[in-house]
C-alpha cells in the first residue's frame, strides 16, 4: 500500500468555467487509452461530463472522478465546476486533493473563480502548477496571460515553458528546464525539434529567470549559482520540486488541451513537482473522548481513518459516499466507525468512481480517494475511521447560499413529495440549503445563483420526478403601533341559558425594536377574577397573529390589562379572550399602525475599480452602509439594506463586477417601512 501512495498523485483541476478543465481530462483519458476518441464538451459526448443537465448548459455541474496511469504512476484527478453557482462542490473536493492544476484561458485570462481556488488551495495547504490552455485560439496571448498571473496569483507563478508559434500556428513548447523544444502534429504526435531561432534570445533570458526563481528554494544550488556555476537539469528539477511543494512559486506551462498539446509535459511535471499523499504531513483532527488535538500521518501502519467530501443521490442505487482515506488500509469490504454519528457503518463493496461508471476496488491506502454505497447514517463531512483508534475531522465548510426562491409543486400529488426529494438532492449538493418558513408557509430552497436552483429543479425533474415552480420568496413583513392608547374590550351575548360576558380595559404602548411582546397584569381590587387575565392576554396573543394594515404579525408592543368587570354567571376564560381579542382591534386602529420591513446585514466583497457602481447601486436598494475596509487587493463593503431590495442581489452584483464580486448576508432587524412607499406596499400586500 506505501508503494501505491509513493506511485498516486491525486490532483485537482480547478479554474474558472471554460478554461479547458473537462478538455483537459478528456485528452487525459484518451493519452492513457482509457478512451477510444477524445470526447468534446460542445457536443455533450465527455467522459466527466455526463448528467442531463451538464450536457444541456455545456459545462461542469458536479466534480468528477477519474484516473489513468502513466509512466507507472497512477494520476488520479478531480474535475471540478468552474462557475460560481457549483463553486462549493469544487471547494469540498479541493480538500481531497493532494494538489492542484490551475488551468487558465490565454483569451479570457484570469477571472474570479481562478482566484478563488487559489485562495482555497492556499486554506488546504495544496502545491500547486499553471497550465496556460487554448494557445492555439484566436486572440490568446500566452505573455498576457502569464501576466495577469504574476499580478493577480500568489504564490508567485514561475515559467518553466514558452509556446512555439501563436494563435493558429501554435504547435509546441519549449521546456526551459531541459533546454529541449517539443512539437505536435494534428494527431497529438510529440517529436523533439530544435529552438526555434526567434526563441533562442527568450529562452536564454527566460532560463536564467527560472534558475534565479528555483535557486531560492534551495541555498546549496544558490551557493552554486552565485558562484557562477551553472546548474545542471537534475539540480534544477530538485529545486523546483522543493519549492512548488513548499509553495515558495508555482510552475508555469502552457499548452492546448483540444489539440493535445502539451498535456503529456504537464503530466511529467505533476509526477516529479506534485507531492505523492506521503509527501504531505500529518492531517489535524480531534480527539472525541478528551477533546484534545490528534494527527494521523499518511502511512499504512497507522490506523485507519477518512473523511466523506461528497455524496451521491441515486435514486435507485440509494447514496454512494466519496471518501479519501487519510491513513491505514481498507478492505474490499467490513466495517468502520463514523465518529459524528458515534455508530458502525457496514460495507460490503469499496468502488472506484470512473466518470459515470463505478468500478470494483480490491483495497485502499493512504491517498486513495474510494466510494461506499448505501451507508446508512453517513453523510459528507463524517469522519470514518477504526473504533480502538477513534479521530475527528473538522469539515470543510461549503459557501454561504447567495439566492432564495419558493418552491410550489405543479401537481398536488407532488406536494408531500417535494420536501423529501429536496433533502436528498441536498446530501449531494452542500451549497444548496432547504428552510420551511412556517409564517409564509413557504418551503424556501436557496442556492449559490439562479443557475443552481434551476439546475436543481431540473435533477429534481429527471432523479425524482417531481415538478415545482419557482417564485420569490415572500417578504416576512411586521407590524407595529406607534402611539400609546387606552382602550375598552367588552364582549356580552345573551343567550338562552347562560350568557357571556367579559370586560377588560387594556393599555397598548409601542415598545424599542426588537423587544417583543409583554404583558402585564395591573388588575387591583378583584375587578377581573385571577382566573380570567391569562385568557385576556391568550386573546391579544391570538389577534395579534395579524395586523390591521396588511395582515402581517403585530410585534413589539406592551398591553397592560388594568380594569374591567365580570359577571358571577356568565363571565368564562372564552368570553375574556374574547375580550382581550376585541381590545387588541380596537386598538390597533387608533395607535397609528406601521409596516416593519425586515433588514439585512449585508457584505460585499468587491475589487477597488467597482466600488463607485456598488455604492451607487446600494443608495437606490435603500442600503445604509455602516462601513469599508481594505482586505488584501479587495474592498469589503458592509451595510444593512431592506430584505425586499436585496432578493436578486446576485444576478446584479456579478453584472456589475464581472463575476468578481461576492456578498453574504444574514438578517439583522426589522425597521418601519418609510411612509412614502408603505402606502403603496399595503395595498400591494392586501392585494396579493
Amino acid at each position: 500500500m506505501t508503494e501505491m501512495a509513493d506511485k498516486l498523485r491525486n490532483v485537482v483541476l480547478v479554474g474558472h468555467g471554460g478554461a479547458g478543465k473537462t478538455s483537459l481530462a478528456e485528452v487525459m483519458l484518451y493519452n492513457a487509452g482509457v478512451t477510444t476518441r477524445i470526447g468534446r464538451v460542445e457536443d455533450g459526448n465527455t467522459a466527466m461530463d455526463f448528467e442531463a443537465e451538464e450536457i444541456k448548459r455545456q459545462t461542469s455541474i458536479s466534480s468528477g472522478f477519474h484516473q489513468v496511469a502513466f509512466k507507472k504512476h497512477t494520476i488520479a484527478f478531480i474535475d471540478t465546476p468552474g462557475d460560481q453557482n457549483f463553486f462549493s462542490d469544487t471547494k469540498l473536493c479541493m480538500e481531497a486533493a493532494d494538489a492542484a492544476v490551475v488551468l487558465i484561458d490565454a483569451v479570457d485570462g484570469i477571472k474570479v473563480q481562478t482566484e478563488q481556488a487559489l485562495e482555497f488551495a492556499a486554506d488546504f495547504n495544496l502545491p500547486c502548477l499553471v497550465f496556460i490552455n487554448k494557445l492555439d485560439r484566436e486572440n490568446a496571448s500566452f505573455d498576457k496571460a502569464f501576466g495577469e498571473a504574476a499580478r493577480l496569483l500568489s504564490p508567485k507563478p514561475i515559467m518553466v515553458q514558452l509556446p512555439i508559434g501563436r494563435e493558429g500556428e501554435f504547435n509546441g513548447v519549449v521546456d526551459l528546464v531541459s533546454l529541449k523544444a517539443w512539437t505536435y502534429d494534428q494527431a497529438g504526435k510529440v517529436s523533439s525539434t530544435e529552438i526555434p531561432s526567434d526563441l533562442q534570445d527568450e529562452v536564454t533570458n527566460q532560463r536564467e529567470a527560472l534558475i534565479e526563481n528555483v535557486a531560492e528554494a534551495d541555498d546549496e544550488l544558490l551557493e552554486r549559482y552565485l558562484e557562477g556555476e551553472t546548474p545542471t537539469e537534475e539540480q534544477i528539477r530538485t529545486a523546483l520540486r522543493k519549492g512548488t511543494l513548499a509553495r515558495q512559486f508555482v510552475p508555469v506551462l502552457c499548452g492546448s488541451a483540444t489539440l493535445n498539446i502539451g498535456v503529456d509535459l504537464l503530466q511529467e511535471m505533476a509526477l516529479g513537482a506534485l507531492p505523492s499523499p506521503l509527501d504531505r504531513p500529518p492531517k489535524i483532527g480531534v480527539d472525541p473522548a478528551s477533546g484534545d488535538p490528534a494527527e494521523r500521518p499518511s502511512s499504512a501502519e497507522a490506523p485507519f481513518s477518512a473523511f466523506v467530501f461528497k455524496t451521491v443521490a441515486d435514486p435507485y442505487a440509494g447514496r454512494l459516499s466519496i471518501m479519501r482515506v487519510v491513513s491505514g488500509t481498507l478492505g474490499s469490504d467490513g466495517t468502520f466507525y463514523n465518529t459524528n454519528k458515534e455508530n458502525r457503518e457496514r460495507f460490503n463493496q469499496l468502488l472506484h468512481i470512473c466518470g459515470k461508471e463505478q468500478k470494483p476496488a480490491a483495497g485502499a491506502g493512504p491517498g486513495s480517494i474510494v466510494a461506499v454505497a448505501k451507508l446508512k447514517e453517513t453523510f459528507t463531512g463524517n469522519t470514518l475511521c477504526d473504533e480502538a483508534h477513534k479521530i475527528l475531522y473538522t469539515a470543510t465548510v461549503s459557501l454561504p447560499p447567495l439566492i432564495s426562491f419558493a418552491v410550489e409543486s405543479k401537481t398536488k400529488a407532488d406536494e408531500d413529495k417535494i420536501y423529501s426529494s429536496l433533502v436528498k438532492l441536498l446530501e449531494e449538493d452542500q451549497g444548496l440549503k432547504l428552510d420551511r418558513n412556517a409564517e409564509t408557509k413557504e418551503i424556501l430552497l436557496s442556492g449559490r445563483g439562479q443557475v443552481h436552483i434551476e439546475a436543481t429543479v431540473e435533477k429534481l425533474k429527471r432523479k425524482f420526478n417531481v415538478e415545482v415552480i419557482l417564485k420569490t420568496p415572500k417578504v416576512p413583513y411586521r407590524e407595529t403601533i406607534k402611539k400609546k392608547v387606552r382602550v375598552q374590550g367588552r364582549h356580552k351575548k345573551q343567550t338562552g341559558g347562560h350568557g357571556q360576558f367579559g370586560d377588560c380595559w387594556v393599555q397598548f404602548e409601542p415598545l424599542p425594536r426588537g423587544s417583543g411582546f409583554e404583558y402585564v397584569d395591573a388588575i387591583v381590587g378583584g375587578s377581573i377574577p385571577r382566573t380570567y387575565i391569562p385568557a385576556v392576554e391568550k386573546g391579544i396573543v391570538e389577534s395579534a397573529q395579524r395586523g390591521v394594515l396588511a395582515g402581517y404579525p403585530c410585534v413589539d408592543f406592551r398591553a397592560t390589562v388594568d380594569d374591567g368587570s365580570y359577571h358571577a354567571v356568565d363571565s368564562s376564560e372564552m368570553a375574556f379572550k374574547i375580550a382581550g381579542s376585541l381590545a387588541y382591534k380596537k386598538a390597533m386602529s387608533e395607535a397609528n399602525p406601521v409596516l416593519l420591513e425586515p433588514i439585512m446585514k449585508v457584505s460585499i466583497t468587491t475589487p477597488d475599480e467597482y466600488m463607485g457602481d456598488i455604492m451607487g447601486d446600494l443608495n437606490g436598494r435603500r442600503g445604509r452602509v455602516l462601513g469599508m475596509e481594505n482586505v488584501g487587493k479587495n474592498q469589503v463593503i458592509t451595510a444593512h439594506v431592506p430584505m425586499s431590495e436585496f432578493l436578486s442581489y446576485a444576478p446584479d452584483l456579478r453584472s456589475m463586477t464581472g463575476g468578481r464580486g461576492v456578498f453574504s448576508m444574514e438578517f439583522s432587524h426589522y425597521d418601519e417601512v418609510p411612509s412614502q412607499l408603505s402606502e403603496k406596499l399595503i395595498a400591494e400586500l392586501n392585494r396579493e
